[in-house]
């Protein structure tokens, strides 16, 4: 059974467990040599994920999306994977024909810019004549973060006073993704890292043992790195931005989270040990199956990702747990390592002294300092607690409807100032809302004309055209007439490329590609399209986004099921009770519920946020529930430890004083490094840094605090249904 941190057993140990001399050398010479070695290798690492990851919304969509499956095939047709630049070039009155020339002039000179590849279109006015657009192709393996800056900065200095050119389309926006996580090596690293030390000093009055348990985090993010990115060079794992973001703040958190844990119990030894080996072994265990518990409820959560359909949620699992894995050994290993050499220096200036005479089980609640006080208070009123605590929960989940987690469109991904937004803002005043994204549809070749007519019969479509090899602009307008000449008046009419009996039709949205409007432009075709006389596959950016939203929300009511399933038969198991774990279970999904009902609040009446991605209500809920689910683990089980010896109310009581500190230091420190994903200006990591920040105060305040021990001290022994625990009177 696992054994929560405190101090338990015998009155005195001052003759604990002996090691061996030669062992009590070696061993942690050895471990402290491996994890050097390890964090040594891995440590470079954090400047090269971009080498192995990709934030390109298509590579996460399952083989079978339409979308996905629009994009293998529509590179036939080109003959290149290039990336498209729309830049838009835009000037505060009608252009002159000396503007245009300079126009065509600095977009022609782009063709010497490294990471060009391909034909540059020519520039194409607007109606209006106060725009035009430039078709410009990148190289997919360039990094877009300096690229499209250079194009813009290429621009700036050739064009005329008085016009003013953006990026935008695919390049653009993904340029401002990868500038948007550029942050993370450095900015989120150090964010969360200084964070968690302010945290540490606090809670420890100490200078040696907050950098001693910082560095233990550091070295196993160093090691799970290192194996992650192997692991992604080899295309085992898939990694993006997001899910780079997410490991860095996971095993920060959680590694301190479990040092957190040895330490308390470590130094409770100390006083009670003359040795510090023997205080070593017995702190090492009285935590180990306690962190690997905790450990363990983390992980089998995350793994049920594995059973998303969109491979960003799916690969995420994995890379996780992985980060959890190295979490729990550096705790157990490295840290306890470090603490032996050090032993009470680490402390100082409060060095734990001997005291043979400390015993936990004889002490008074009221010993342990504020926690004993609230422990005593709950046992007071117990059934008024738990349930005015669960009223004002389940009123705050209340808000969880108005969270609009339908998806946002691309351009409001990145938080604050995009360039690429400007640039779509510009291209929808000027030319349809659509143009540089269209939809693709791929039909039979004797489907062209029908399908045209079908195209150009939706209201959200403004123009079609057809792939064409012998069109100057690569391809050439089709109407109900048929495929157009695309050249001089006179011109004969383009031939459309086919390949294995398929072209390729291109429809211009009217409305913004981003936009609900354009996506349902997109359902509409694809019901047209699915007849029984057509094979039509339809895709482009609109449909990835489309398919990418249905995908999450299919997953969220998939995945969010059998975590609740999994983590509650893990409890059972642990606690030897069907009662407890579904209580516990129960309690946690209603501070979720509240967690989420207060940021719907927040999102929508306080940032104005324009909604959120399907997948975050989805990570709130695995994080929240998997990682708060660990602190009632361990206050259930020291409060199970405890009723074994003092009876059930007594060990509600005794629990909640002994673990309150060790817990509440864990949840601020969970919380902090959770918070710091702000700092990235993505709206999907700053909703989820929102939720499960606010969520883990939460359960570490109100629900481990208030209701989980109301309720236990209020149903008794009965809580512990139907194990002997429940029959029994105390030892």
């Amino acid at each position: 059974m696992p054994t929560p941190p405190g101090p338990s057993g015998p009155t005195h140990r001052g003759s604990g467990p002996r090691v061996p001399r030669a062992l009590r050398i070696l061993i942690p010479a050895v471990l402290i040599l491996v994890w050097l070695a390890a964090a040594g290798i891995g440590g470079p690492y954090f400047g090269r994920v971009d080498e192995v990851s990709s934030n390109d919304r298509t590579a996460y969509l399952p083989d079978s999306a339409e979308a996905t499956r629009a994009q293998a095939l529509a590179g036939d047709f080109s003959g290149s994977d290039a990336i498209p630049a729309i830049i838009v070039i835009t000037g505060e009155q009608e252009l002159t024909e000396d503007q245009l020339g300079a126009i065509t002039d600095a977009t022609e000179a782009l063709d010497d810019v490294d990471g060009v590849e391909g034909e540059i279109s020519p520039p194409i006015p607007s109606e209006d004549g106060l725009a035009v657009q430039v078709f410009v192709p990148l190289d997919a393996d360039a990094d877009l973060g300096d690229l499209v800056p250079q194009l813009e900065e290429e621009l700036s200095s050739d064009l005329p006073a008085g016009l003013t050119a953006r990026v935008t389309g695919p390049a653009g926006f993904s340029a401002d993704l990868g500038a948007a996580f550029a942050g993370i090596d450095g900015l989120l690293l150090g964010v969360a890292l200084a964070a968690v030390l302010i945290i540490l000093v606090i809670v420890y009055r100490s200078v040696l043992l907050p950098l001693i348990v910082l560095s233990t985090s550091m070295f196993a993010l160093c090691a799970a790195l290192l194996l992650i990115w192997h692991l992604a060079a080899a295309d085992v794992l898939l990694l993006s931005g997001q899910t780079q973001g997410i490991l860095f703040i996971l095993v920060i958190g959680a590694a301190t989270d479990y040092s957190l844990l040895y330490v308390a119990r470590y130094r409770d030894e100390l006083r009670r040990q003359q040795r510090k080996g023997a205080a070593t072994v017995t702190a090492l265990r009285g935590t180990v199956e306690p962190v690997l518990a905790s450990g363990g409820t983390v992980i089998a959560g995350l793994l049920c990702l594995l059973l998303s359909d969109l491979k960003s949620n799916s690969t995420l699992g994995p890379v996780a747990a992985i980060g959890i894995v190295f979490a729990m050994l550096a705790a157990l290993t490295l840290l306890p390592a470090i603490l032996y050499v050090a032993g009470r220096v680490a402390f100082w200036p409060r060095h734990p002294v001997y005291d043979p005479s400390t015993s936990d089980v004889s002490s008074p609640v009221l010993d342990h300092g504020v926690w004993g006080r609230i422990a005593t208070a709950v046992a007071r009123r117990p059934r008024t607690i738990w349930m005015l605590t669960a009223i004002v929960l389940a009123v705050g989940c209340a808000g969880a409807l108005q969270l609009k987690a339908d998806g946002v469109p691309q351009s409001d991904l990145v938080i604050g100032s995009s360039s690429a937004r400007d640039g779509q803002v510009a291209l929808g005043e000027h030319f349809p809302a659509g143009a540089g994204s269209p939809v693709q549809v791929i039909v039979d070749e004797e489907d062209l004309q029908a399908s045209t007519d079908l195209l150009l019969q939706d209201d959200g479509i403004d123009s079609v055209s057809v792939t064409a090899e012998d069109s100057p602009s690569g391809s050439a307008p089709v109407t109900a007439d048929g495929v157009q000449a695309q050249g001089p008046p006179g011109s004969p009419a383009a031939s459309p490329t086919v390949v294995d009996g398929r072209v390729l039709l291109q429809g211009t949205l009217a409305d913004a590609p981003d936009s609900a409007a354009a996506e349902q432009t997109v359902r509409d075709l694809r019901a047209a399209l699915g007849h029984e006389d057509f094979t039509a596959i339809v895709g482009g950016e609109t449909a990835t986004a489309l398919d990418t939203n249905d995908a999450s929300a299919h997953d969220r009511a998939l995945i969010i099921p059998v975590v609740l399933v999994v983590i509650l038969l893990i409890l059972m198991m642990l606690l030897r009770s069907i009662l407890a774990p579904i209580l516990l279970v129960a309690t946690t999904v209603l501070s979720f519920g509240t967690a989420l009902g207060v940021a719907a609040l927040v999102f929508q009446h306080v940032f104005a946020f324009p909604g959120a991605d399907p997948a975050v209500p989805l990570y709130g809920f695995v994080f929240l529930v998997a990682l708060g689910i660990d602190y009632n683990i361990f206050l259930m089980t020291r409060v199970r430890e405890e009723a074994l010896h003092q009876g059930a109310r007594e060990g509600v009581v005794r629990g909640l004083a002994v673990t309150g500190g060790v817990i509440t230091s864990a949840g601020l420190v969970l919380a902090a490094t959770f918070a710091a994903l702000s700092v990235i200006p993505i709206l999907f990591l700053v909703q989820i840094a929102f939720i499960v920040a606010f969520g883990v105060l939460l359960d570490t305040f109100v629900v481990r605090t208030l209701l989980v021990p109301a309720l236990a001290l209020d149903l008794g022994r009965a809580i512990w249904w139907p194990s002997r625990l429940s029959r029994r009177t105390p030892r």
